[in-house]
């Protein structure tokens, strides 16, 4: 059966007229094959899967690898080229039993419990920072002036990042995200953002606090090394992921304006949003990626060891499999298991504290600012199509 797939070069990320849909190519191959060849950029010919069933069955299985020697990005990365080393620390690129040690360590840092303990301190940040925006008065860019501190006051203050070294950490992540930038830019930035966390580890080790590196410090589980890649990745995913839903789920809420009204008249549907928003935009446009760590077989398709395999989120997500009328943002619709977060061992850690961000957010801009609206054409809003993660560059808004 694998010879009668097709083989497609290269991970289809080109939008189509909807800056919120997937590549139009992903929901073709979904229908057709969804489990398909395709053509890695180092030449390598590994797996496509846009299925929703294939998807989450595949991340669920053990037989595939999370292994950072080797995986392969399915789009050009500056720093893509090196498979051979993994820095200590870095879980997400790990399987069990080293996975499970790291993943342990962070894990009760993001659990529900201590999650909802953050819920009035979240609430008082986003108030602080949706205030400075208003008072800029309209039209003013909501990326900048709201979703992006807000993210990053959220993360920096959870792991105990130093306010005026904030906005280092979000310029070295920005480079280190964008596709185009040089490998110089890329390792640069990812050094940058250690060289600021090792010195932030080393006064830790000498006086212990109660954020999550203070605590980790404390322990002395994790090496130097160890925590200042864990807190690497947590900052990274913390900063960039939420940054980009607060803005280009707002974007998404603007431009269905009856789906706003509906969240301003009912400010309970919030928790709805947030699963609906996270279904329909699945701003992880990359995907997650694996590889086969022994020959096996899927769906009626072999799988060679060490085979890449490249699992479309978004593609997943506009399934019909896996609720009706997909394509349509409705954010009355019952929440459905979507797949915005992965699946499986490497289900992102901290997922609670991103629905709680979320919530809050879009609950208090639609009681405070029912008026909301668009101060540009949509298509003047710049979409950030060449970052890993999918978002946007700006977005003028009025009242």
């Amino acid at each position: 059966m694998t010879d009668t797939v097709p083989t497609v070069d290269g991970l289809p990320m080109s939008r189509g007229r909807c800056p919120f849909d997937p590549a139009p190519e992903l929901a073709e191959l979904r229908r057709e094959h969804p489990v398909a060849r395709m053509v890695f950029p180092d030449g390598h010919v590994g797996w496509l899967v846009t299925g929703y069933d294939e998807v989450r069955r595949l991340l669920a299985d053990r037989g595939l690898s999370s292994r950072g020697d080797l995986l392969r990005s399915p789009i050009p990365l500056p720093m893509a080229g090196d498979r051979t080393e993994v820095a200590p620390g870095m879980f997400t690129a790990m399987d069990p039993p080293e996975h499970t040690r790291f993943r342990r360590e962070v894990a009760a840092w993001f659990s529900t419990r201590r999650t909802r303990i953050l819920e009035p301190w979240l609430t008082e940040v986003v108030e602080a920072h949706l205030d400075a925006m208003i008072a800029q008065g309209g039209p003013v860019d909501l990326v900048s002036t709201f979703a992006e501190p807000t993210a990053a006051l959220a993360i920096c203050e959870i792991l105990g990042v130093p306010a005026e070294q904030r906005e280092l950490f979000g310029k070295a992540i920005t480079s280190l995200f964008t596709v185009h930038s040089s490998a110089e830019e890329a390792i640069g930035a990812w050094q940058n953002i250690g060289g600021l966390l090792f010195g932030l580890v080393n006064t830790r080790r000498a006086e212990p606090t109660d954020d999550l590196l203070g605590t980790l410090a404390a322990t002395g589980e994790l090496t130097d090394e160890e925590l200042v890649t864990v807190g690497s990745v947590l900052l990274v995913a913390g900063y960039d992921t939420s940054a980009n839903m607060i803005g280009l789920g707002t974007f998404a809420l603007l431009e269905h304006p009856d789906q706003y009204a509906a969240l301003v008249a009912d400010p309970s549907l919030a928790p709805n949003v947030v699963e609906e928003l996270l279904r329909y935009l699945t701003i992880v446009h990359a995907g997650s990626i694996r590889a086969a760590g022994a020959d096996m077989e899927f769906g009626g398709h072999h799988l060679a060891a060490g085979d890449a395999v490249s699992l479309s989120l978004g593609a997943a997500n506009r399934d019909p499999a896996l609720c009706v009328d997909p394509d349509r943002l409705d954010i009355t619709r019952e929440p459905v298991p979507h797949l915005a977060f992965g699946h499986g061992i490497h289900q992102c850690v901290g997922q609670q504290l991103a629905r709680l961000e979320l919530r809050i957010v879009f609950e208090t801009l639609a009681r405070r600012l029912p008026g909301l609206r668009l101060a540009v054409p949509a298509e003047a809003v710049p979409t950030r199509a060449d970052m890993i993660i999918y978002g946007i560059g700006e977005l003028m808004v009025t009242w």
